[in-house]
């Protein structure tokens, strides 16, 4: 196994919540996408959140063979992780890490909940990746630069549309963007097209299926359809791109996260916080 990076904030404030959270990265980023915001902000509330930078990724090992790491190799990273945890986390997978997700809860059914963020669909990117093409053709042509050519090859003002909603500022996307890295040519082989028997994770998890209204790399309807395959309905945020954790409008992504966590899994927001 490689050696993988985990960056962790403990409780700051109130009580401690009985269920860590572990989220998970897309593609051609790191752990560090979660600790901009996110996991401050849970561990401000009580929460124990964790983010790990999945092989070649972020400080994890892993970067000479990037180009040949595969899903498979991305669900072992998070199980790793997950078995070296003393209590079962929520699993929290955005993007390519959704994905990510979907495959690890088979292997751990025991599992408190989970989230998907604009998570690439258990059927693959091929439906998102054609209204894509035919909506958003610049955007589509920058991706598709990146897939092939790597994150130089692209415009990081242009590839923020990808990302990010028209909210965000355009400086600040362009540092966000300018910190992206590559990412594995085998995995956008293995999602990128159509999955005809998706690995569906067990039903009895309680899944939160979360979308960004203006997210133009996985639409809405995906989303939904997503959802559909869990047994459950997808929640849509208004006015926020496909970088959620990052875009201007990430803590009403939170708190939708929070809100849910709390619902589900019957615990109480801190007494400090709840003043």
């Amino acid at each position: 196994m490689p050696t993988i990076e985990l960056i962790t904030h403990r409780p700051t404030g109130g009580p401690a919540r009985p269920r860590p959270l572990l989220f998970v990265h897309g593609a051609f980023c790191g752990g560090w996408i979660w600790d901009e915001h996110f996991l401050p902000w849970f561990a401000e509330r009580g929460w124990t959140a964790h983010a790990l930078s999945l092989r070649g990724h972020g400080k994890s090992s892993g970067h000479e063979d990037l180009a040949s790491h595969g899903l498979s190799d991305y669900v072992n990273d998070v199980l790793s992780v997950y078995d070296g945890m003393d209590t079962a986390p929520v699993l929290i997978g955005h993007s390519m890490g959704g994905m990510v997700v979907q495959r690890a809860l088979v292997h751990r059914p025991a599992t408190p909940a989970a989230v998907l963020m604009a998570s690439a669909p258990p059927t693959g990117l091929l439906e998102s990746s054609l209204w894509m093409a035919w909506c958003h053709p610049i955007v589509f042509q920058q991706m598709a630069l990146m897939n092939a050519l790597g994150d130089t090859a692209v415009d990081p003002a242009t590839i923020s549309r990808a990302m990010f909603s028209d909210a965000m500022p355009l400086d600040q996307a362009v540092r966000y963007m300018l910190m992206m890295q590559g990412e594995s040519k085998r995995i956008v082989m293995e999602i990128g097209g159509w999955i005809p028997f998706p690995v569906l994770p067990p039903r009895h998890i309680p899944i939160l299926v979360l979308g960004a209204e203006a997210d133009r790399l996985i639409p809405p309807d995906q989303v939904r359809a997503t959802a559909r395959l869990m047994g459950t309905e997808a929640d849509i945020i208004p006015a926020i791109g496909h970088g959620m954790m990052l875009d201007p409008a990430w803590e009403s992504a939170a708190q939708r996260i929070e809100g849910w966590l709390e619902r589900t899994l019957g615990t109480a927001a801190p007494a400090s916080k709840a003043a």
